[in-house]
């Protein structure tokens, strides 16, 4: 598999899982898209499972898509996470949740959130919103240059 501009969706509500696949096909965004059910799931994505610890297996995407609120772990715990591993502190990080809560803002950003979004309610307004954060982090973005190991 190929890891070239990888994106890691980390959603659990399969109706948003959807229609952020769907928007980024329709904006012509034809990048691998990784889906992680929970943050365990998306922590496995990014390190490896623990059967295969110490294994530098995980995969390095281009950008996380990052819901808060999931079931095992929660984002902020995955944010958290990611943030103080060597390998993907630099990983950019979009928060896109429908939290409105203002410390739940704060919490991201002081873990390092690149960018926080609330879902809309609006169908429209989700697809638009996805669209734009598809085509900026994959397409207009100038991604951190691939590391030597």
């Amino acid at each position: 598999m190929t890891q070239e501009r990888v994106i890691l969706l980390v959603e659990d509500n399969p109706t948003d899982e959807k229609l952020t696949v769907r928007t980024l096909r329709r904006s012509n965004i034809a990048n691998e898209i990784i889906v992680a059910h929970n943050g365990e799931e998306a922590l496995n994505i990014l390190f490896g499972s623990e059967d295969e610890a110490g294994k530098e297996l995980g995969i390095l995407p281009t950008v996380m898509l990052l819901d808060l609120k999931l079931p095992k772990i929660n984002g902020l715990e995955v944010l958290r996470r990611v943030r103080a591993h060597e390998r993907t502190h630099l990983l950019p990080v979009v928060v896109l949740t429908s939290s409105t809560e203002e410390c739940d803002i704060i919490q991201s950003y002081n873990l390092g959130a690149n960018s926080y979004v609330r879902k809309p309610v609006d169908f429209d307004q989700f697809s638009e919103a996805v669209r734009q954060l598809g085509l900026y982090w994959v397409l207009v973005n100038q991604p951190l240059p691939k590391q030597s190991p």
